[in-house]
Parts: structure tokens; sequence; C-alpha cells
């Protein structure tokens, strides 16, 4: 008798924006974690207000996805301030839980927000079983797990405890504890704890050794004539040829890092996940991994890709220091607004330079994609042009394959 999955992990997306939310459920999300306008750790990210998660909450629900707001800062003295009034009005909301990182926010929220589920987010740094019960025990709902936990441990904490277990599958990696570096607050006085991280990691690096003062001697790169300076940044993460067991260990929700990213980057990998998470589940014993959803994950990487902490402590391979070893060849060009099936007329967003003679690939949600050049192109007044070099105008053009509103279209560097 073949296996059956009896439960099929969450696919939880970023929704740094309405956009982005949108974007990610209609390209295969179960869920989105999204930031309010306080209480969380993407200062920069396009946030959200109450009316805007209103609609993100509605829209979400009829389409059967959850949302989850991030309120994960480390709270100082007066930070605390308004939260229990910021979390009922969430819950009233119907957001579906919250993340929290600080006991004294949990506290808040249990007693001002009673019924609001609450996640423990993955700057608590939950690395062991004994540490997932506690959190049980204290009313949680579920914990987001560190990065930097191994697949045999979290193995060990499904057999140990019943608490629900969120995990980081793809992604950009913090080169510390997530929650515990200090290094954008001391170089550049913006708190990584409290929202305003510079990625002060992955700024170029070199080593002196300081004589006198004023007077320094090259001792890393400038002497060994390395033009590339070094960095202290990770490589990203990346489990898509590890679905089988991520899902057999038992793990609640499979997590996309990546809030300010773009949609080109969300709808990609949301879309790639739900492609492998469903064929594993459907079929367990005849699941075959496919080339074309690690080829689908490269065409928006940025970094080079790999499994963390998963499998191994990673070594110098896992982290970016001189020059880039993986380009992207991909860029994000458009987005389809509609599509007449009778004159194969597709109306598009721009998004990045394309025009006349570019060979571009269109794709959507169910891994549907193909290539087409593109032979003519109008704006929207109907005049023939041959490049759409303005940002967010609209062209039409024709499509000679069937599309729908939100598929993407990208084109070769």
């Amino acid at each position: 008798m073949g296996r059956v999955i009896t439960k099929k992990p969450e696919i939880l997306a970023p929704g740094g924006t309405l956009e982005k939310l949108k974007t990610a459920i209609y390209y295969g999300a179960d869920a989105c974690y999204i930031g309010g306008e306080a209480y969380g750790l993407r200062s920069r990210a396009g946030n959200f207000d109450y009316p805007e998660m209103r609609e993100a909450v509605a829209f979400a629900h009829a389409h059967h996805a959850k949302v989850y707001v991030a309120a994960n800062m480390v709270t100082h003295i007066g930070d605390e301030m308004g939260a229990g009034e910021f979390f009922r009005t969430i819950r009233d909301i119907g957001v579906d839980a919250v993340l929290i990182s600080d006991p004294a926010l949990m506290d808040i929220c249990m007693m001002d927000a009673p019924g609001l589920p609450i996640h423990l987010s993955t700057q608590a740094s939950a690395t062991n079983y004994q540490t997932l019960n506690f959190w049980a025990e204290e009313g949680l709902e579920r914990v987001v797990l560190a990065r930097e936990v191994g697949m045999e441990e979290i193995k060990e904490m499904r057999e140990k405890t019943s608490v629900q277990i969120e995990a980081f599958v793809h992604g950009a990696m913090c080169i510390s504890y997530s929650g515990r570096c200090v290094l954008s607050n001391h170089m550049a006085s913006r708190d990584a704890n409290r929202g305003g991280c510079a990625q002060s990691c992955r700024w170029k690096y070199d080593l002196f050794e300081q004589e006198l003062p004023g007077l320094k001697t090259p001792v890393g790169a400038e002497k060994e004539g390395i033009s590339e300076k070094f960095s202290m940044s990770a490589v990203d993460l990346a489990m898509i040829d590890n679905i089988p067991e991520l899902v057999e260990a038992g793990i609640d929700s499979l997590k996309i890092e990546g809030r300010m990213k773009s949609i080109h980057y969300v709808s990609t990998v949301a879309n790639v996940y739900r492609a492998a998470v469903d064929s594993y589940c459907a079929d367990p014993d005849h699941y075959e991994f496919k080339e074309e959803w690690l080829d689908e994950l490269w065409k928006v990487a940025q970094r080079e890709l790999a499994t963390g902490f998963y499998y191994e402590t990673p070594d110098e391979s896992m982290q970016l220091f001189g020059k880039r070893r993986k380009i992207p060849h991909y860029a994000f060009v458009g987005q389809v607004l509609s599509y007449d099936p009778e004159t194969q007329i597709a109306v598009i967003q721009q998004r990045n330079n394309f025009g006349v003679s570019d060979t571009v690939e269109f794709y959507g949600p169910g891994m549907r994609h193909f290539e087409q050049e593109i032979t003519s192109l109008k704006d929207e007044d109907g005049q023939e042009i041959d490049r759409a070099p303005h940002a967010m105008m609209i062209v039409t053009t024709k499509v000679k394959q069937a599309v729908q509103p939100l598929d993407m279209i990208r084109k070769r560097k």
C-alpha cells in the first residue's frame, strides 16, 4: 500500500504590499504574512494601514487563504504604547494570527485581544523541542523556527511537541541569529530589532592593521591584489529539492522570505513551491523532482542558493564574497491586465523597458509559461511604438497563446 499524506503543509508567502499579497495568493500561496504600521521589523516595506488590512483579509478569505501580521519587534520602554488597541483592531478586522517575539507584546495581546492567535516569530530563536513546549504551554498556536535548526532537530521536535511548526524554506538568510544582530545599529544607527536594518553584513569590507593613528596597512584583499572586497553575507536558502523530507518531517507551514521583494519574485517562488508540494502530496510514491522548478527559481534569484542549516553547518561556499558567482539572467518587464481571445490582443502594464523584436516569456499560475517574440506594440492611444520605455505605461500587443490578468512577462537580460 502506498504512502498517504494526511497533512499538506501550508505555503506561506510574503505580502509586502497589497499588490504583492494578492499576487502571492493568485500564484498559489495558502497564506501571507504582512506588516502593520507599527511593531514590525520591516520599516521600509509597504506596511499596511487598517483599511488595507481589511482589503487584504477580505481578498485572502475570499480565496480561502489566511493573513498573518508581523509584530515581532524587540520593544524598548515606550515602544509598547498603543499595542493593545493595535491587537484588538487587527483581531476585529479578521487577521488570522499575529507573529510576536517579545513576551511583553504577547501579554498585551493576550489581555487586550483575546482570541487572536499568536505565532512565535523566528526572532525569538526557537531551536529545541523544550522551547516549543514552553511556548505551547504559554498559549501560542505556532512556533516559527530559527533558521539555524537542522532537519533532524525538526523531526525530533515534531515527535515531542504538538504545537504547529513553521520553517523558512526559501529566501535571504541572516548572517547572525535572526534578531540578535547589532551591526546595523552600531554602524548606521538603524536598529535591526526595531525595523531599521541597513543590512550592514552585505556591505563590502577589507582588513587593515593600524600601526599609528591615520596610518593603516592592508592585510586583507587589498594586500593580496584582490579587487573585490569581502562581506559577511550568506547565500539564499532554497529547499525546493527537498520537498518530500519537509512534508514528512511534519512541518505545518513552509515559509518564503521576502516582504521587500518584487511581485516577479513572489509570483515565481509561490508558483514553484505550490507545484512541488501539490505534486508530492498527490502521489508521494511516484513523485519526481522537476528541473523546471529549479530553473524557474533561478530566473528570480539574486544570489546563489543553498540548503542553509538543514543538513550541515554552512561553510565558505554558502557565504558571499569576491565576485558574484551567479548573475540574474531575467528581468521582469510587464504584467497582463486583460486579454481578448478573439483579437489575441493583450493589454499590458510595463514594469521595465521592452519592445519590438524582444523575445519575452509569459507565465502564470500552475506553471503556465511560453515564449514569444514581440512583433508589434501600441501605446494607449493606439499609436505604433518600437519600445515601452516609461514606467507603468499601458501598451497592447498581439499574444498568440491565451493569457490571463495578473500573468507576468519577463525577458532575458
